[in-house]
Order: structure tokens, then C-alpha cells, then sequence
């Protein structure tokens, strides 16, 4: 090597190192990422009996994706392209890209939006030169079998008996407190009469939130003070959904199993043969915000449309690291999340022991009821099991052996 050419090579390193890029982070290699992200904008999914504006004032009716919707997942495709553009191949590749969605009209539709932008058709991709766009599958279970994403997964006693724990718990009650006398006054105002959260959430809030946003005219009721007040109980709600009471518990049964899926795509990246470098999951706030309370990096705040956690594996010097991100606004940068007990890049084999405790190792038996009352029609529905087949056992000893057994022996005469 000519004198010149060290020169070059010194003067480049001195450069690198005068901005701090050492050795070790020219090393530093992108293996994977996972994105979970909420749909984009959408139509309410019901409406509180009160409300002057119904269904029919929604061009898809309720629970549907909206042109605003599609427009967020639009940019958020745009963004995962630029962010990962020297990562993933310019044109969809499917033994590298894997998107899964809950069965739900806007969970699919959005995902669908989001590869148009991702995947836009080049070279031998393209099919239809005035069409910038390709089919790319997203794949989905029928919402009763899905486990995974469509959460909180209901099919869960002890969930359930975590969750009534949980209104009946003095922490819940205290931070409900502050707002008893405004709950009393929404059955007159809205026509709900119920007051769980959950429905002042999704049946009062929500719609006219929904409303909001499109420039429908508001009942005089909902001021600017009465919606801040319904965004901190649908709020209060999501947090008692997931937390406040036995979280780690909550979370073995709701957002450890996303967890798990999750660790398992990682793990399965740092194997050689592993071609995948992109799975997306396409799923609704509840799914956000429950893998980031199984995660212990949940801000509180309702995960707004096309919300977007991110994790990424990193090789670094023969060790890999995860790194997990949050772009909870569109058209702005995701800010870094870190696991508690750990670094913002947290070795894969800490991150691993970390969300240990959150992730079943037995969900159906984890799932089964463990009051007193339930373990004792447990124990009653098998003591039943038992005498019914102790009966049966007699009775077929009975006629085997019985009287009525011993006419066969008289047929040959």
C-alpha cells in the first residue's frame, strides 16, 4: 500500500472518530425489526343513545377506516421505507417481510395502505405500468381463534377475576374518586346509564372524540372540560384494563403472549438460515398499549391512529441487542423506549430474562379461575365426572353379567 493511501486511510479514520463513529458502530448491523401498530382513523364503533349523529352519517357506517386513516398509514408506510431503506429490499420479497392483521375491516385495510407506500412495485415488480402499486398478502385468524393480537383476549377467567380485583382494589378507587359526581351526570346527558368505564370509553368518548375530528357539531354538553375529563377516564380505564392491580400476572395473560411471539422472531434472527427481517402486525390500541404494559413502557396516554412500537435487533461485535422505539405522532421521529432494568440497547440475552415473568409458559391453565368458589365447582364437576363413571362401570357390570346377559346362551337351542 502506496504512502498516499495510508494517509487517506488515517485521515478517514481520524474523521470518524472526531464524530464519534469508532469501530464498533461502523460494526453495528441491523437484523430485524417488528412493528406493531394501531389502525389508522376511524368511524365510531358505536355511539351513545343520545347522539344526534348515526350510523347512517358515516359513509362505511361504524368501526370503518377513513380516507384520514388511510392517509396515516399512507405516511407511515412512507416512513418505515425511509427508515429502513438500506435494510429491506426496494421491492417486496415474501421470504422476508411477514404481516399479520386482527380480522377486522380496518386492521386489514390499514395494513394494506401501509405496504402500498412500504412496497411500491420496481423493476420486475411492476404489473400494471399506471398502477404503483402490488398485492402483497396479509395474513389474519378469525377473531375468535386469534391469541395474539386481538386484545384483551376474553376467553380468560382469571383474567377476568383480575379484573373485577381491580375495581374493587383502594388504588383504582382512589384515582376514581375525583370523578364521581361527573359520572353521575353523564346517564342524564348521553342516555348511557352504565357507568363502567370501559362503556363511558367506547360508547361516550370515543364517538364524540370520532365526531370531533370530522367537524360534526357536539352535543352543548361535551366542552372543552368534559371531554378532557372522558379522555382520562377512558384513559383510567385502559390502565385498569392492564395494570394498577397484579400487572405482571395481567400481563402473562394479555400482552406477554405478543411478548413471546415477539422474543421468538428475535431469537429465530440470529440463527444463520433465517431469511425474515420484517414481521408487522397490524392490531388496535388495546394491542399497543397491552404489549407495552407487558413491557413496563406504557406512558398512560391512549395510543393515538397508526401508533407504532418498534423493535429492532441489532448484531454488534458478535452480540446481538434490541432496541425498541415509539412513533406515537405522525410526521415526527419515534423516540427510544427503554426496558426497565436495562439500556436503551439492551443485550438480547438481558432483554430475554427481563420479560421472563410476563410471558406464560401454560396460557389455557393459566387462564383458569382460582377463586374459592370457582375451585370449588372445579373440584365438584370432578367429583361428578368420577361417580358418573363409577356408575356407568357398575351398570355395564350389570347387564354383563346379569340375568338379562343370559338369555344369549338359550339361542342356539
Amino acid at each position: 500500500m502506496d504512502s498516499g493511501s495510508v494517509r487517506v486511510r488515517a485521515a478517514l479514520g481520524w474523521l470518524l472518530l472526531c464524530l464519534g463513529l469508532g469501530p464498533a458502530v461502523l460494526a453495528r448491523e441491523l437484523k430485524f425489526v417488528t412493528l406493531v401498530f394501531r389502525h389508522g382513523d376511524r368511524s365510531p364503533i358505536e355511539t351513545f343513545p343520545n347522539d344526534p349523529i348515526k350510523e347512517s352519517s358515516w359513509p362505511q357506517g361504524f368501526g370503518q377506516l377513513t380516507q384520514i386513516g388511510m392517509e396515516q398509514h399512507y405516511e407511515l408506510g412512507g416512513y418505515i421505507r425511509k427508515r429502513y431503506r438500506k435494510f429491506l429490499n426496494e421491492s417486496y420479497r415474501r421470504d422476508q417481510v411477514y404481516v399479520r392483521s386482527t380480522d377486522i375491516d380496518r386492521t386489514l385495510m390499514s395494513a394494506l395502505t401501509n405496504l402500498a407506500a412500504l412496497f411500491p412495485p420496481e423493476g420486475i415488480s411492476v404489473w400494471n405500468p399506471s398502477l404503483p402499486w402490488q398485492p402483497i398478502p396479509v395474513h389474519t385468524v378469525s377473531l375468535s381463534e386469534d391469541r395474539l393480537l386481538y386484545l384483551p383476549l376474553r376467553n380468560c377467567p382469571r383474567f377476568q377475576e383480575l379484573e373485577s380485583e381491580t375495581l374493587k382494589s383502594e388504588e383504582f378507587q382512589k384515582r376514581l374518586r375525583p370523578y364521581k359526581d361527573f359520572i353521575e351526570t353523564l346517564p342524564t346527558l348521553s342516555g348511557f346509564h352504565a357507568q363502567d368505564l370501559y362503556g363511558i370509553w367506547s360508547k361516550v368518548y370515543d364517538p364524540l372524540y370520532c365526531e370531533g375530528v370530522h367537524n360534526f357539531t357536539l352535543p352543548s354538553w361535551a366542552t372543552k372540560d368534559t371531554m378532557t375529563k372522558l379522555r382520562e377516564l377512558s384513559e383510567l380505564s385502559l390502565l385498569s384494563l392492564y395494570g394498577i392491580h397484579k400487572q405482571k400476572e395481567k400481563s402473562r395473560l394479555q400482552g406477554g403472549v405478543l411478548v413471546n411471539d415477539i422474543l421468538n422472531h428475535l431469537k429465530s434472527a440470529t440463527q444463520p438460515q433465517n431469511y425474515r427481517k420484517l414481521v408487522m402486525y397490524s392490531a388496535h390500541d388495546t394491542t399497543v398499549s397491552g404489549l407495552q404494559m407487558a413491557l413496563d413502557v406504557f406512558n398512560g396516554i391512549l395510543p393515538p391512529y397508526a401508533a407504532c412500537h418498534i423493535m429492532e435487533l441489532y448484531l454488534d461485535e458478535g452480540e446481538y441487542f434490541v432496541e425498541m422505539y415509539y412513533r406515537n405522532e405522525t410526521r415526527q421521529e419515534a423516540h427510544i423506549l427503554t426496558l426497565p432494568g436495562c439500556t436503551p440497547s439492551c443485550p438480547l440475552e438481558k432483554f430475554t430474562q427481563l420479560v421472563a415473568p410476563v410471558i406464560p409458559q401454560d396460557w389455557s391453565t393459566e387462564c383458569m379461575t382460582t377463586s374459592n368458589h370457582q375451585v370449588l365447582r372445579a373440584i365438584l364437576a370432578v367429583a361428578f365426572c368420577l361417580v358418573s363413571g363409577v356408575l356407568v362401570t357398575l351398570l355395564f357390570i350389570l347387564i354383563r353379567h346379569g340375568p338379562c346377559w343370559q338369555r344369549e346362551s338359550y339361542r342356539n337351542i
